[in-house]
């Protein structure tokens, strides 16, 4: 599904209009402890957090997230969404928490 299916899908708001929403989630990832998602997230999984600050972005772009979806209402600073937009990484925002977000894309087929 592509990122552009799961706002469609879900009305979930995207933080950063303007960045690529057509590349493909190949699954997701929870967590929000930065240094066990760097060693275990996979390229191209949506990143479950309710994490806001600016080390997010340097994390996904590290992992190659296709994207982070911010849950549980979390609500990123313009300058951490300013620089997802910068790099070209979708900033997803959901009111649900993890567990909610995580079992909403399992539902989606993800």
């Amino acid at each position: 599904m592509t990122i552009a299916g799961l706002l469609e899908k879900t009305g979930w708001t995207l933080l950063n209009d303007g960045v690529d929403t057509n590349c493909e989630i190949e699954g997701a990832y929870c967590g929000d402890l930065l240094s066990w998602v760097m060693g275990n997230g996979m390229p191209g999984q949506a990143w479950i957090t309710v994490q806001v600050h600016m080390n997010i972005v340097a994390v996904a772009q590290l992992r190659e997230f296709s994207c982070i979806l911010v849950a549980d209402g979390a609500n990123p600073p313009e300058n951490v969404v300013a620089k997802a937009k910068e790099e070209g990484l979708p900033m997803i925002a959901t009111g649900l928490p993890v567990f909610e977000s995580a079992k909403k894309l399992i539902e989606l087929g993800l």
